[in-house]
């Protein structure tokens, strides 16, 4: 985060840790990015947020879609920062905060081309009236998402940046341009996209995700150099320990339909994990594992809850450590490793790490 921060100035940085922040823990995350330069974070849903509240977290948290009327009561009451950009949602959420006699803070979200959810760029100014109307409500900030910062000077960008740019104008010139406003995300920040030079009204923010976790948005991508020299570094490493050992003969096969026939006597190492746990059943095909400093192919289907390793001739033993995700000797596996093989991204497989494999957090 310290490395992000320094590549945003002078914008300030807000860390995005919904999903569990990607599958690695949104409590710790977000308390070691606050630590480490963020000004705020960023999640998806109101219930996210309010455990980060009832964690002790106290940094700013802005929830960046609208959410379920039930829940507008809670958002207030724990300080969080809505995203509205519907008109009756502003308006029950405004009634909401009245009733409550509470201040809320609130951002729109414009799209601009994303398509996914926000006002009409023809209807931000509108909007922004409507929750400057409010008394119970502050317009807080402004934002876009970008749908292509991944690819590198794609044409849609610089529409979306212009479209963008025009609704802060026209709100700047009746005096509501609020004082945070955001576009960037971390394909943006990474790929030097230069959104402020391309306006007219500085972004004053940035949202970084999958960045922050050393994760390139570009699945065939594992540079992680930024402007400043430095590196981003990996954070989550998948590691299991060898639970059974086994020689097979020559012939033999292993795991659900058999479908994969040893071609000498092996080793097969049995570890504790599988699907249920986020390993993809899908892998087995072309992904491997480290296991002594060597990569291992599976030796069969990934099954529910374990998975056979083929280690050859080499003597494996129980306790052993492998290495999944991670690096072992100068080896190394990464998230978009795996992503590249299954025909993903690395988002998908950090997510889908499940609650069952337990984080231990190294500082």
């Amino acid at each position: 985060m310290r490395v992000l921060a320094t590549e945003s100035a002078p914008s300030e940085v807000w860390a995005v840790v919904k999903a569990n922040a990607y599958g690695h823990g949104a409590l710790q995350c977000a308390t070691t990015a606050i630590e480490s330069g963020a000004s705020g974070l960023c999640v998806a849903l109101a219930d996210e947020a309010i455990a980060l509240r009832q964690a002790g977290v106290s940094a700013p948290i802005l929830v960046m879609s609208e959410q379920p009327a039930d829940q507008h009561e809670d958002m207030i009451k724990y300080g969080l920062i809505a995203t509205l950009y519907n008109r009756a949602t502003i308006e029950y959420y405004a009634n909401v905060a009245a009733r409550l006699g509470v201040v809320g803070a609130v951002h729109i979200k414009v799209d601009t081309g994303m398509h996914r959810v926000g006002t009409e760029p023809k209807q931000a100014v509108e909007m922004a009236q409507l929750i400057a109307a409010q008394t119970w409500l502050q317009l807080d900030g402004i934002f876009t998402h970008l749908a292509t910062a991944d690819v590198v000077n794609h044409e849609a960008t610089a529409r979306q940046i212009a479209e963008f740019d025009q609704v802060c104008d026209d709100l700047k010139l009746i005096g509501l341009l609020p004082s945070r406003v955001h576009i960037a995300n971390s394909s943006a920040t990474m790929n030097h996209v230069g959104i402020a030079g391309q306006m007219k009204n500085a972004p004053t923010m940035t949202r970084v995700g999958i960045a922050m976790y050393g994760i390139a948005a570009d699945a065939q991508n594992n540079s992680f150099g930024v402007a400043t020299g430095e590196a981003l570094q990996r954070v989550m490493s998948l590691k299991a320990r060898v639970s059974h050992v086994q020689w097979l003969g020559e012939g033999e096969a292993v795991s659900y339909g058999l479908h994969r026939t040893l071609n000498q006597r092996s080793c097969i190492a049995t570890l504790p994990i599988g699907y249920a746990d986020g390993l993809p059943r899908g892998l087995w095909t072309t992904g491997e594992v480290l296991i002594g400093g060597k990569r291992r192919p599976f030796a069969g289907v990934v099954t529910m809850d374990q998975v056979m390793i083929n280690c050859e001739s080499d003597d494996v033993q129980i306790g052993d450590e492998a290495v999944l995700i991670g690096q072992q000797g100068e080896i190394q596996i990464t998230v978009n490793d795996w992503a590249r093989q299954l025909g993903t991204i690395g988002y998908e497989i950090v997510c889908g790490i499940s609650a069952r494999v337990p984080r231990n957090y190294l500082r």
